[in-house]
């Protein structure tokens, strides 16, 4: 029997079968990644149709791929990681992610949390996502064309803020939208990167390194 999410098959031979899938949560099981919920939601949702027809047959694939104009979809275990990081506290009402892509970790994320906020600096990277997230019915994310390093003042602050491009150093901007007691997870450095964890705890900001990583860049503008 095909499982149906929305109208997205999940399920029959080859890459989209639950075989496929099975195999790439129990990896991420081997791999540390411990929260079943969050296993549960990567595990439900078809990465495949995230990327190119011509690279569907490696969506489940424990790798980064191209999704066009230099950036990439983080693999399976990083998305799981660093949700697994940023939810370790309990239950998010708003979530801002900086760096949309194709969607994928928004989509992700919106299975989790109630409301979620994504940003994009590349427009037609931006359309992809929606199209994606609406062929998913996925009904409870906001997103907006913009520099993702100024976040989103307008409807700040966030339970949680998550960075899907390395910079430099940390954002002040972003700082400043973070509630007391909220999390940030997101990727630092230039060709050595780590990922690092930041709580806002009232008074001060505490910053814990998790591991190292692989991102594409963080980049001002818009395009």
């Amino acid at each position: 029997m095909v499982a149906v999410m929305s109208g997205v098959k999940l399920s029959g031979i080859g890459m989209t079968s639950q075989r496929t899938r099975a195999r790439m949560l129990d990896r991420l099981r081997q791999q540390g990644v411990r929260d079943e919920e969050v296993l549960s939601v990567v595990g439900g949702i078809p990465r495949h149709i995230f990327v190119d027809e011509a690279l569907s047959s490696r969506a489940y694939e424990d790798t980064a791929l191209p999704i066009g104009y230099g950036q990439t979809i983080s693999n399976p275990y990083t998305v799981a990681r660093m949700t697994e990081i940023l939810f370790a506290a309990g239950k998010l009402k708003k979530v801002l992610e900086i760096g949309t892509g194709c969607g994928y970790q928004t989509a992700v994320l919106a299975k989790l949390a109630q409301e979620v906020y994504s940003v994009e600096r590349i427009a037609p990277l931006l359309v992809k996502a929606r199209k994606n997230l609406q062929e998913l019915r996925i009904g409870n994310v906001r997103l907006k064309h913009t520099d993702g390093g100024m976040g989103l003042p307008e409807v700040a602050p966030f339970d949680a803020i998550i960075m899907t491009a390395a910079a430099t150093h940390v954002p002040q901007e972003l700082l400043r939208q973070l509630v007391v007691g909220g999390r940030m997870v997101m990727p630092i450095g230039g060709q050595e990167q780590r990922l690092v964890l930041i709580e806002h705890a009232g008074q001060e900001y505490r910053e814990t390194t998790l591991e190292t990583v692989k991102f594409v860049p963080l980049l001002s503008g818009v395009e």
